[in-house]
């Protein structure tokens, strides 16, 4: 599995299915590694034709970390996926992005649209505090504190699963088991911090996110606790002829149990980039 060499970081990544296929990008949200993908979930847009390609944003996983090195922005964090799609030769590639994921994508989307076939942003928001706002337990685990011990660290991870996973879909003894890899794969220090503190001083992107003009998706559960439904529902209302999917009942997760809808409405939308470029190249 590659480490990318990038100017001043170097980026951990995992591909599936061939390269000859369309690549699907797939962003993680804030803290999360690219175990945060399930494999199963990467094979079933294999199955479906892609090329599906995982990464640690930096400061999290194998990537590099940023202790002691200047601030950093979610327009960073966007180049970090745009190198990623330059190494595989996949511009321009299908992304797709959640929660602090879906920021970046939008970004990506927005600032370098030629490498951009389609964008998906789930359970995220253009940063525009009216809308998207956590409940008041949700930022309080957001903000807690992290974990300095193993133990520490999954007993927050299923705290927090309670509060944002979607009721019915998950269970602790395997949650515990997940948070267990997570943490003895790695777990550098501050870098949670750190890439919440580039969303917060990319502030409202509303007038950004309004000039994407890539064919776009925009998913969010009804139920997110996390960041609210209005956060999907206004970053679809400024993407001009975005779709947008609301799935009843989830909150700020990716449940196996809505897989099937969430992949096929990626693959709509995928579909549709794909036919824009096969026009493009007539034209």
């Amino acid at each position: 599995m590659p480490y990318i060499e990038a100017p001043g970081r170097t980026l951990y990544a995992e591909s599936f299915g061939s390269s000859d296929d369309p690549t699907l990008l797939l962003v993680n949200g804030l803290t999360s590694q690219l175990l945060s993908w399930p494999i199963e979930f990467c094979e079933a847009f294999v199955d479906r034709g892609m090329h599906v390609v995982r990464f640690d944003n930096r400061d999290v996983g194998l990537s590099t970390t940023f202790e002691d090195a200047p601030s950093y922005s979610l327009s960073d964090m966007a180049d970090d996926a745009a190198e990623i799609i330059g190494y595989y030769g996949a511009s321009p590639a299908h992304i797709f992005g959640i929660s602090m994921g879906g920021m970046i994508v939008q970004t990506l989307a927005a600032e370098r649209p030629e490498l951009v076939a389609s964008m998906t942003s789930m359970a995220s928001t253009t940063g525009n505090t009216e809308y998207g706002r956590p409940t008041t337990e949700a930022i309080a685990l957001l903000l807690a504190p992290p974990p300095t011990t193993r133990d520490e660290a999954i007993a927050a991870s299923i705290v927090g699963k309670r509060c944002w996973g979607t009721p019915d879909t998950w269970n602790e003894a395997d949650w515990s088991t997940f948070a267990a890899q997570n943490w003895d794969r790695s777990h550098p220090e501050g870098g949670g911090e750190r890439q919440y503190e580039a969303i917060v001083a990319a502030g409202n992107r509303d007038s950004s996110v309004a000039t994407i003009s890539v064919p776009s998706l925009v998913i969010h559960g009804s139920a997110d606790t996390l960041i609210d439904v209005s956060g999907g529902r206004h970053t679809a209302e400024l993407i001009e002829g975005s779709l947008y999917l609301e799935i009843e009942d989830m909150n700020h997760d990716v449940p196996q149990p809505m897989w099937p809808q969430i992949i096929e409405a990626v693959l709509s939308v995928v579909r549709d980039g794909e036919a824009r470029l096969a026009s493009r190249d007539v034209d």
